[in-house]
């Protein structure tokens, strides 16, 4: 294809047909950052940005403790850091892009070689930039302190103090830039095999040959023999290419080992901002709630079905005779909008400027990347939605969830490349919150029948952030720890799978073969190892919140809109103090999940 039909093909504003029961599906137009793969901005950017990136290098490093001793230090430092901040925000336009424009399409060529060349420019031009926070973290407490007295540089303060708990952790400057530099050899580089892969997959079921999205979409279908037919076929290609998926690479064990973490998700914890008792807890607390929250739903789901077991095939069925109907795209976007403007004007607003902007890509592709993400690019630009959107009422829950991901990005923007990012714990909770207000705005105008299907859903939405995630991550910890003395086999890693997916699901799911297979196509095992949990505290954190907002609608919008604005300028404790929640609080934890366990004593009573 011509370059020239290239950059109409993956910059155009206009929408993607979708056939009559979806309506026409928006995809994104990402000319906000570039206007197309062979656009000279993307080389002047590159080129700047390892140009500055060596300047910042040449005039910093080795000095940072002279100029914290100097009469105007804090104004120096802070000078120093203004320039460290535009050039993170520099160079994450770029790779925002390349990666943006490869999850459009993973399997073209094209757009695979300018991703892998992207990373490859920006990690050069990067590794001048790694002594710099090294060396922040040399410089002695006090003069640190005594510097921050002036504003300009406590401005900067939140991300010192988080820079400076990863002090124990960092290492000699020319093992980080080894480390640094091999990332584009190492997880890098299987990420982005583990996602071509996925994404090139074909799924027999019945006379069609699906991606993987169609394929697992399948398993919601009507038909008892669809939902079969698919599992049955998503079963056996992931068995076909499971030598791959099996890959579990040792780099995250040395990274662990050199930097001195002790146990296999201490990284996480420490990159959540969260503490390990506090994981520990939430995860325990789920574990334990298994037998009120999954076991008693699925059997309650097996009765309605009349069995004593559901195949696990059947786990996401939609309810007999309950009423199943496609949402094209307009109704969806009305739907998620009036929620969030009933909750908050202003929140309203934020979100519909992805739609009028075209910052969401909806339909479903061919190579295109599976699953949902709100991707945040940079402070000087905005966020963008990836979906694939098939007119579920899930999708639409997944619609509210992105966009509150997307609302809370575009809210905690000012603060800049260094202090908007969010910790994942408190990232999910803006998503969770969007998907409850969507929720509860349905079930307002539901009728009994309705009612009913409307609950059912929710509970096993809540069973998959909570509960599944907790499985997912108690499969990680095993892997993690068991890969400490040796590689593990397919045959093992299927086993451990089996394990917690038996503990999490009860007995009223009856695991089938072919099952075993199914740990293979969750990316974030490989993307972000123990990213899971951030799930499940984000579901259990806004049912806490939620609870708070109607027992005192009085003023909660506008501190739950301050909230998201903080960005990562506040630990979570200080942010969740206003609404008087603790998540250090061993009930703040049953609180949370008495909401999923209400919801399923309230089916039993419609049953």
């Amino acid at each position: 294809m011509p370059a020239q039909a290239k950059r109409a093909s993956a910059h155009r504003a206009a929408k993607s047909p979708a056939g009559p029961r979806l309506g026409s599906l928006p995809e994104w137009n990402l000319a906000d950052l570039y206007a197309g793969l062979d656009d000279p901005q993307v080389k002047r950017d590159l080129e700047r940005g390892a140009g500055e990136s060596l300047a910042f290098e040449r005039e910093y490093k080795g000095k940072l403790a002279a100029l914290a001793e100097g009469p105007e230090a804090g104004a120096a430092l802070a000078d120093a850091v203004k320039r460290y901040e535009a050039l993170d925000d520099l160079l994450g336009r770029v790779t925002s892009y390349a990666g943006l424009l490869h999850a459009g399409d993973t399997v073209d060529p094209a757009r695979a070689k300018f991703y892998a060349d992207v990373q490859e420019r920006v990690t050069a031009a990067s590794t001048h930039l790694l002594f710099f926070t090294l060396e922040l973290n040399r410089l002695d407490d006090a003069k640190l302190e005594a510097a921050m007295q002036d504003g300009a540089l406590a401005h900067y303060r939140p991300w010192l103090e988080d820079i400076r708990r990863e002090k124990p952790y960092q290492l000699e400057d020319r093992v980080e830039q080894l480390f640094h530099e091999k990332s584009v050899t190492t997880y890098s580089a299987w990420n982005r095999l583990f996602d071509e892969t996925i994404a090139s997959l074909r799924f027999k079921v019945g006379a069609k040959s699906l991606p993987i999205e169609p394929a697992l979409n399948l398993l919601q279908d009507r038909s008892a023999a669809t939902r079969k037919a698919a599992a049955q076929a998503l079963a056996k290609t992931f068995k076909e290419n499971l030598r791959t998926f099996a890959l579990v690479t040792k780099d995250k064990e040395i990274s662990d080992r050199w930097r001195g973490f002790a146990d296999v998700a201490d990284a996480r914890h420490l990159s959540n901002r969260v503490e390990p008792e506090v994981v520990q807890a939430l995860v325990q607390a789920v574990r334990d709630a298994y037998p009120r929250l999954s076991h008693r739903y699925y059997a309650l789901k097996a009765r309605w079905f009349g069995k004593k077991r559901l195949p696990h095939w059947d786990r996401n069925a939609p309810l007999p005779a309950a009423p199943v109907r496609t949402i094209g795209w307009s109704e969806a976007r009305a739907t998620v909008l009036e929620a969030y403007g009933a909750f908050s004007p202003d929140m309203a607003s934020i979100a519909e400027r992805f739609f009028k902007n075209n910052w969401i890509d909806a339909p479903v592709r061919a190579g295109k990347s599976p699953g949902a993400f709100s991707h945040p690019t940079v402070p000087s630009a905005h966020p963008y939605v990836l979906l694939n959107y098939q007119g579920r009422p899930r999708d639409v829950m997944t619609l509210a969830h992105e966009l509150g991901h997307g609302v809370h990005q575009v809210l905690a923007a000012p603060h800049g490349a260094l202090m908007a990012p969010t910790p994942l714990t408190l990232a999910e909770t803006a998503s969770v919150f969007g998907e409850m207000l969507t929720f509860k705005k349905l079930l307002a105008n539901a009728d009994r029948k309705q009612r009913k299907a409307m609950l059912a859903a929710k509970v096993e939405d809540m069973i998959n952030t909570v509960v599944r995630q907790i499985a997912f991550y108690t499969f990680e910890r095993n892997i993690h720890m068991e890969r400490r003395s040796g590689e593990l086999t397919v045959e093992r890693l299927n086993a451990l799978w089996l394990e917690v997916q038996r503990e999490s699901l009860g007995e009223a799911i009856e695991i089938k073969p072919g099952y075993e297979t199914f740990w293979a196509y969750i990316s974030h095992f490989l993307h972000s190892p123990f990213y899971v949990y951030a799930y499940a505290f984000g579901d259990c954190l806004v049912n806490s919140l939620y609870a708070v907002y109607e027992r005192s609608a009085d003023g909660f919008a506008e501190r739950y809109l301050q909230m998201l604005a903080a960005g990562g300028t506040k630990h979570y404790s200080e942010l969740l103090a206003p609404f008087g929640l603790d998540a250090r609080d061993p009930a703040f934890w049953q609180n949370g999940l008495g909401v999923i366990e209400r919801m399923i004593v309230e089916l039993e009573e419609l049953d």
